[in-house]
């Protein structure tokens, strides 16, 4: 076997988890063979370059061996192997996400807690005074009338 489908390539290789995810992929233009936009039909031989976007992150690998059915873990990873380049690339994107804060923590909006509520409303308990301001009784300075 010389030749081989790229999406069949890369279910062999296990990147996605099935053929129609891999060539779904391909189809969105998420893959390259060689610096071009592949497409399913696109055939791989040992020695090409395969970058594919997974995520936020692109993976960029060399196609050392071809594999027509999908195998085991450790026999999937010698079809491969990873550049240096997307190898610190993973690297620095695993330690951005560990030293990262928590997105939750930075919302300052939107549903206030049960804490929240009450100081709003003990504020608010505080500061009105609407039995002065919006009562409908006559002051006793409107006697002009």
């Amino acid at each position: 076997m010389e030749r081989l489908r790229i999406d069949k390539w890369l279910w062999a290789a296990r990147f996605f988890k099935t053929r129609s995810l891999a060539a779904e992929e391909i189809g969105k233009n998420r893959v390259q063979v060689n610096g071009d936009v592949a497409k399913a039909s696109r055939e791989v031989k040992p020695g090409d370059t395969v970058a594919m976007r997974l995520g936020p992150l692109t993976r960029t690998v060399t196609v050392r061996g071809l594999s027509g059915q999908r195998g085991p873990a450790p026999v999937a990873q010698q079809l491969y192997e990873e550049t240096p380049e997307s190898i610190a690339a993973q690297a620095a994107f695993r330690e951005l996400r560990r030293t990262g804060s928590e997105p939750a923590l930075a919302i300052e909006q939107g549903r206030p807690t049960k804490r929240d509520r009450r100081e709003l409303d003990g504020a608010v308990r505080q500061h009105a005074d609407w039995d002065n301001r919006w009562s409908a009784s006559l002051d006793p300075d409107d006697d002009d009338r």
